[in-house]
């Protein structure tokens, strides 16, 4: 079964190639998509990433939280579900 990761604090230049290759590290990475801004394009600052086997993730949040990654110390837990927001 896959888990998906919430990745945060990130740098705004670091890349879906860099988060990857750190993950990787413990693991199948299925999938990595950082968040962009709607408005600006720009980043936003987190992520998700998405791995195939859930030891291995847990793995990863026990190595990577608070490591640093582009010059910034990143965030990792399990991704919450999204919530249900009412559309207007």
């Amino acid at each position: 079964m896959s888990k998906n990761l919430y990745v945060g604090n990130l740098a705004w230049a670091t890349t879906e190639e860099e988060v990857r290759a750190a993950f990787e590290a413990f693991g199948d990475v299925t999938s990595v998509k950082l968040i962009d801004d709607r408005e600006t394009g720009r980043p936003r600052g987190f992520g998700f990433v998405e791995m195939s086997d859930d030891s291995e993730a847990i793995e990863a949040i026990n190595a990577l939280n608070g490591k640093e990654i582009g010059g910034r110390n990143i965030k990792v837990n399990e991704a919450k579900p999204r919530a249900e927001r009412p559309r207007w």
